[in-house]
């Protein structure tokens, strides 16, 4: 759009640096604590390790995604061109706020939880993702994002929506999770409906969702073998979804 200026100017072109530029694009960070490291025992006697993402993850996780992406069922094909946007976006300080926890079984990428911080009291579920089968991956991965919204980050609510069936029986059937009015409420995935967990509702009844579902819980005292067998990221050798 140009517009003749009204008055005469001394400067008909004016030079901006993209550094002037870049803090009108980027949203100023808040200072979130970081998720210390976990694991958690599975059914199966694996230890599950989790851990916040790095940046120097982020060219082997889009490579994975870059596949999962091309799985034509149980909506994958989307989930993971918008899990593929939300690491991109982190990368490229593109989203705000955003966490991204991984777990690994000695290494190996095994699921993936994510999530944004709207602000001081809301923090927003992004995906959940698995890439190993059964197990329950899924609900380790889903409570450690939430154990973080509400307990490390200290949010008063959660806001989740579903995109495959399998997300919405795990997070909000088994959880029991209550929906926002809609359309008065939509989540930013899609303007879905928001179901949410506050603070209150998860000391009550969601605080033992792991020992009930899994058989245990998180535990935050990583020991030193763990931690190492976990050292070096690695891809799964096919894509499992």
């Amino acid at each position: 759009m140009r517009l003749e200026p009204p008055e005469k100017v001394s400067q008909e072109q004016i030079t901006i640096d993209v550094r002037e530029i870049e803090p009108l694009l980027q949203a100023p960070a808040m200072e979130l604590p970081a998720w210390p490291e976990a694991m958690i025992k599975m059914r199966d006697g694996r230890i599950l390790y989790i851990r916040q993402a790095k940046l120097e993850d982020v060219p082997l996780m889009l490579e994975y995604m870059r596949k999962v992406m091309n799985a034509d069922h149980d909506f994958y094909d989307i989930v993971g061109a918008r899990v593929y946007a939300e690491i991109l976006g982190w990368y490229r300080s593109r989203l705000k706020d955003p966490f991204h926890l991984i777990g690994t079984f000695d290494g190996v990428w095994a699921g993936l939880a994510n999530g944004r911080v709207m602000n001081e009291d809301v923090a927003i579920s992004l995906h959940t993702m698995t890439f190993a089968r059964r197990g329950r991956i899924g609900y380790a991965m889903y409570y450690a994002k939430t154990y973080y919204a509400l307990e490390i980050l200290k949010c008063k609510e959660w806001w989740s929506t579903f995109e495959s069936y399998n997300g919405w029986r795990m997070a909000g059937l088994e959880m029991a999770q209550p929906t926002y009015p809609w359309p008065e409420y939509q989540h930013e995935l899609g303007g879905a409906r928001v179901y949410y967990v506050t603070k209150r509702y998860w000391d009550q009844a969601l605080r033992n969702f792991c020992p009930q579902m899994i058989g245990s819980d998180l535990t935050f005292d990583v020991p030193d073998e763990v931690r190492k067998a976990n050292e070096v990221f690695k891809l799964p050798e096919e894509v499992v979804v």
